[in-house]
């Protein structure tokens, strides 16, 4: 696998992960661990971090 690749299947990988946070704030999932309920606050950054990391990654790749 070329660098370019991985960069590639990274970015893809981040988009997915940042698409599931967005259907988890928009249907209202709630993940709860161990009794704590996570707050839903926390999705809207996890949300805008993968989404943030994946625009890097396809910008990245799009150079190489």
């Amino acid at each position: 696998m070329t660098k370019n690749n991985f960069i590639s299947v990274a970015s893809y990988v981040f988009l997915i992960v940042g698409i599931m946070h967005i259907a988890r704030l928009l249907t209202g999932w709630q993940v709860q661990i161990n009794g704590f309920m996570i707050p839903m606050w926390i999705y809207w950054v996890e949300a805008f971090a993968s989404l943030y990391l994946s625009f890097l990654g396809f910008r990245l790749s799009k150079k190489a």
